[in-house]
C-alpha cells in the first residue's frame, strides 16, 4: 500500500510566524562567499576519480589558450586569473561571450560545471555547455548576477547530448560596459561512480501495484493495456510505516534491482504529522521513531545505487504545523535525513521534496530547502503526485536554483514527477478526470531526471473520480483514465 495524497490548496500564503521563523533560520544558514556547492565539494555525491574535461582553467601559465573571445570581449590574464572586457552597445547574452571547444559529452553521464566569478558591476551572466555547431543545443543553461565579491558556482548536470564537439560559454551581453573576472574552471566527470554511471537504466518494479493487480487479474480486459503502459515502465517504490522492517524491505528492493544492473528509484515517507492529517496521514509516532526508521533506511541502501526522494510535501505543508517549535522539529529531522544519506548511502542520489510549482514562492522554498538540508545532498524533487507540466516544473526549479544561489551561494538540480502531467493540471489535486500519463523515467529532460514517482492508478484518496478508494490503493479505472486522458 501507498498512502499519498495532496492535502492543501494549489497555493499557500506564509504566515507572519513562519515568515519570522524563516527570517531567524536565514541568520543561521547564510554562508560566506565561496561556500562550495553541489559539485566536487559537495559530500552528498559519491567519491571517485575526476575527469577534467576544461583545459587551462586556473589560468596559471599566463595565457589565455585555449579559451577564445568573441567580437564584443578582450580576454587577458591578470593576477592569475582572466580578466574580461566586456564591450557595451549589445543586446542578446551571446553577443559577448568567451569559450573553449572540443569539449567531449556522453549522454546520460554526470558532470559538474563550476567557476569563480566577480564583475565591476551587477550584472547577469549565462553560463552554458552545448554543442558548438547550429543551433547550439545546450544541455546545461544557466543564469547568475555576479558583483564585486569572488564567489564560487557550482553546477551538476546530466548530458542529454552524446557528442565531440561540445562547448563551455559564458555570455555576458545586454548589461553594458564592465569588467569580469574568472578563474578555476573546471567541467568534470566522475570515473565509474554514480548511480547513472553504475547501472544500465530505470528499475521496473514487478511488484508494484499496478504488476500486482495484472498478475492477479490476467483475464481482465484491462490487464493487457495497463502492463503495456503502467506496470511495464520504471517507477517508484513508496516506503513507510506499513513497509515492516524498514531495513530490510529497502534492502529487499535496491539488492533486486542491483542484481539486474537497473537503478531503482525509492521514495522515504513517514515524516511524523505526514500530509497534515489528510488522506495520506501518519508517519513515524515522535521524532526519535522517526531518527530511527531513516537511519534504518539508510542502512538498507548501502553503497548499492539508488534514486531517493525525501518526504514528499513535509517541507511545502510546514505551514499546516501549528507552531515554530514543530516546524523546527521537522526540519531538524529532514536534515537528519539528508546526513544520512550523505554520510552512509554514497552511491545514492538524494532529492529533498519541495511541492509544486504552483505552490510557494521559489525564494521561500529556497530558504526551507536550505532550512531542510539540501546542500547535503544531491538536490530537490518537484511535482510529486501532481500534474503541472514538465517545463514549468523546469522553470520553477530553475528560479529555486537561483534563489539558493543568490542566498547561500550554491545550486542544485531537482527531478520532475512526470508520471500523471501528461494533459497538464485542471487545478485540482485528488483523482482529477482528464490527467494523462507522462514521460516515462528518463535522464534530462530540463531536469536532473524525469521521473514517474507517483505510482499511476493509485488513488490520491477518496476523492474526485475514485470517491471510494482509498489513498494507495490501484484502481484499474483510475489507470485506464490516466492511459486514455479522460
Amino acid at each position: 500500500m501507498q498512502p499519498r495524497a495532496h492535502s492543501v490548496p494549489a497555493v499557500v500564503q506564509t504566515s507572519i510566524p513562519v515568515a519570522m521563523w524563516l527570517a531567524a533560520s536565514l541568520l543561521v544558514a547564510c554562508g560566506e562567499p565561496l561556500v562550495p556547492g553541489a559539485g566536487e565539494d559537495a559530500p552528498g555525491t559519491s567519491r571517485a576519480a575526476l575527469t577534467e574535461l576544461v583545459v587551462n582553467g586556473t589560468f596559471a601559465n599566463g595565457v589565455t589558450t585555449p579559451w577564445w573571445s568573441g567580437a564584443n570581449t578582450q580576454s587577458l590574464v591578470e593576477n592569475g586569473r582572466l580578466r574580461v572586457n566586456v564591450a557595451g552597445g549589445t543586446v542578446n547574452r551571446w553577443d559577448a561571450l568567451i569559450g573553449q571547444d572540443d569539449i567531449p559529452l556522453v549522454s546520460g553521464r554526470a558532470y559538474t560545471l563550476a567557476f569563480t566569478a566577480s564583475a565591476s558591476a551587477n550584472v547577469p551572466i549565462r553560463a552554458t555547455v552545448q554543442i558548438e555547431p547550429s543551433p547550439y543545443t545546450a544541455t546545461l543553461d544557466q543564469t547568475v548576477t555576479l558583483d564585486g565579491t569572488a564567489r564560487r558556482f557550482t553546477f551538476p548536470f546530466t548530458s542529454s547530448l552524446g557528442t565531440s564537439l561540445g562547448q563551455v560559454t559564458f555570455q555576458f551581453g545586454g548589461s553594458g560596459a564592465f569588467t569580469l573576472y574568472l578563474d578555476d574552471i573546471t567541467l568534470t566527470t566522475e570515473t565509474g561512480s554514480g548511480p547513472i554511471a553504475l547501472t544500465s537504466g530505470f528499475y521496473v518494479d514487478p511488484n508494484s501495484n499496478p504488476a500486482v493487480w495484472v498478475n492477479n487479474n490476467g483475464g481482465d480486459a484491462r490487464a493487457a493495456r495497463i502492463q503495456a503502459h503502467i506496470a511495464s515502465k520504471p517507477g517508484a517504490r513508496w516506503f513507510g510505516n506499513w513497509s515492516g522492517d524498514i531495513a530490510s524491505a529497502v534492502s529487499g528492493f535496491v539488492s533486486a534491482a542491483d542484481a539486474a544492473d537497473k537503478l531503482p528509484v525509492l521514495v522515504a515517507y513517514n515524516i511524523p504529522g505526514r500530509d497534515c492529517g489528510s488522506h495520506s496521514s501518519g508517519g513515524a509516532g515522535s521524532p526519535e521513531a522517526y531518527r530511527a526508521w531513516i537511519s534504518s533506511f539508510v542502512t538498507g541502501l548501502g553503497t548499492r545505487p539508488a534514486i531517493v526522494i525525501i518526504e514528499p510535501d513535509a517541507v511545502a505543508q510546514l505551514d499546516c504545523l501549528p507552531n515554530d517549535t514543530e516546524r523546527q522539529t521537522r526540519l531538524g529531522l529532514l536534515r537528519y535525513a539528508t546526513e544520512q544519506l550523505r554520510d552512509r548511502a554514497p552511491n545514492t542520489w538524494a532529492y529533498l521534496d519541495g511541492g509544486n510549482a504552483t505552490w510557494i514562492a521559489a525564494d521561500t522554498l529556497a530558504q526551507r530547502l536550505e532550512s531542510g538540508g539540501v546542500r547535503n545532498i544531491r538536490g530537490f524533487s518537484l511535482n510529486v503526485s501532481n500534474y503541472i507540466p514538465t517545463a514549468q516544473s523546469n522553470t520553477y526549479g530553475a528560479a529555486v536554483s537561483a534563489a539558493l544561489n543568490t542566498r547561500y551561494g550554491y545550486t542544485k538540480p531537482w527531478v520532475v514527477d512526470t508520471s500523471r502531467n501528461g494533459n497538464g493540471s485542471n487545478g485540482e489535486w485528488c483523482n482529477p478526470a482528464g490527467r494523462k500519463l507522462g514521460v516515462t523515467s528518463q535522464v534530462g529532460g530540463g531536469a536532473d531526471l524525469l521521473l514517474w514517482i507517483k505510482v499511476p492508478g493509485d488513488s490520491d484518496g477518496q476523492c474526485g473520480i475514485a470517491p471510494t478508494v482509498p489513498a494507495g490503493t490501484f484502481s484499474p479505472d483510475l489507470a485506464i483514465r490516466l492511459i486514455d486522458g479522460t
